[in-house]
């Protein structure tokens, strides 16, 4: 195997055991004088998340649904007995922006899985329902969905999973999420 910066065959001291170690280890042997431990954990982060986006969207895939479909359609099915939010509402607990909403709700109406209407109490308030069938597909991918993150994240015992949780809590809250941990 070759070193993918130099072409260079990789060694002991620059074989790591992932694509982040051996990227550190050709900074290292570039600019030994920089710390770049911060490109680890940054590194490792954005391609587990790309990792876990492509497993996710092939669970999703082959049942005719993208995975924001499934977010909004279970934002709604956990937010309150009448399975309703306001759209402002809707696009904070999906974290979304309200126009790329506006677009994902237009296409969750024509699908017949939400419903949207005018709120009567406030002409204003644009309100979105999850319909029977929107309910119905919620129920019947969830625990398929569940299943398949455990799978993702079979590498990791449950310890593990508890210890990167907490940490991934404590940097999300570091960096402006809302919550606490």
């Amino acid at each position: 195997m070759n070193d993918t910066l130099t072409n260079e065959p990789l060694t002991k001291d620059t074989a790591g055991n992932d694509a982040v170690d051996q990227i550190l280890g050709q900074w290292a042997r570039v600019r030994p004088d920089v710390d770049c431990s911060a490109m680890g954990v940054a590194g490792r982060i954005s391609r587990a998340s790309r990792l876990l986006e492509k497993g996710i969207k092939e669970y999703f895939a082959g049942h005719d649904l993208e995975p924001w479909e499934f977010d909004v359609l279970a934002t709604l099915f956990r937010s309150n007995p009448d399975h309703r939010l306001c759209m402002s509402d809707l696009a904070t607990a999906a974290m979304v922006s309200s126009a790329a909403l506006t677009n994902r709700v237009d296409r969750l109406v024509a699908r017949g899985l939400v419903h949207r209407e005018v709120s009567p109490s406030n002409r204003r308030m644009v309100l979105i329902t999850l319909t029977d069938e929107g309910r119905a597909v919620v129920d019947a991918l969830l625990e398929g969905h569940v299943a398949n993150e455990d799978r993702l994240l079979s590498g990791l015992t449950g310890e593990d999973r508890a210890q990167l949780s907490g940490l991934l809590c404590k940097l999300l809250t570091s960096l402006g999420d809302v919550g606490s941990c």
